[in-house]
């Protein structure tokens, strides 16, 4: 007979592998392709959005930009969220971008929920402090890093201060899911199979020495800002 320790421990792993999307299939260049083409879509959609005036004002700014297509909130009795995002980061002159870097996202926390819901992210890395924290094996947001949600609408004026500036957009409502808590750890897997070698974040985002043809189409909607659209 299972004990109530039991099932909570089965449930709690159950989450953990919706959220962590846990498939030890190794990624094919295919599927990283995909994903850049999703996180290009993305981000366009933001810096097309009348809503997302502050984003695209700032933009320009960041140290790094982060986007994520899908982060999954799951329901059950535990709750949580989990998902992948990739970076990119400005390059030495200034005036384009490295990378993208791929990233995983997970988070877990206790409480009644009901349901699953996907969001989109995009989020600005204010400085140098936040982008180094991209170069460690994992980090935490919210922990040694100030986050805050980016204004929306008519709170675009607003100054904000944190170190990254996040934006979610759930089915087109803004807000989305609380990401303070959320664990950032490196993709190697994706990072290795979308250059061909074996890198590291630092190659990618600051060395700029891994690269892939492939991300031009991410890296102009990032420089062309509220311009952005379909790349030919």
């Amino acid at each position: 007979m299972s004990t109530p320790f039991a099932r909570k421990s089965a449930m709690l792993l159950a989450c953990a592998a919706l959220l962590g999307g846990c498939s030890t299939t190794a990624p094919t260049s295919e599927e990283t392709h995909a994903y850049v083409d999703d996180a290009q879509k993305t981000l366009a959609e933001f810096m097309r959005d009348p809503q997302m005036t502050w984003l695209q004002n700032h933009v320009h700014g960041a140290r790094a930009v982060m986007v994520s297509p899908r982060i999954w909130q799951a329901g059950f009795v535990f709750g949580g969220s989990g998902g992948e995002m990739l970076v990119i980061s400005r390059n030495r002159s200034g005036e384009g971008w490295n990378g993208p870097a791929f990233y995983k996202m997970g988070s877990g926390s206790f409480g009644l929920q009901a349901g699953a819901q996907e969001t989109q992210m995009v989020a600005l890395v204010m400085n140098e402090k936040a982008l180094n924290s991209l170069l460690s094996t994992s980090f935490k947001l919210g922990g040694d890093l100030s986050i805050a949600a980016g204004p929306i609408g008519a709170g675009a004026g607003r100054p904000v201060t944190s170190d990254i500036v996040i934006f979610t957009r759930n089915k087109g409502l803004y807000g989305g899911i609380n990401l303070d808590g959320t664990v950032i750890t490196i993709d190697d897997g994706k990072n290795q199979v979308y250059y061909g070698r074996t890198t590291t974040p630092v190659d990618i985002l600051i060395e700029g020495r891994a690269t892939n043809p492939y991300s031009s189409k991410l890296t102009h909607t990032a420089t062309v800002g509220v311009n952005a659209g379909p790349v030919k």
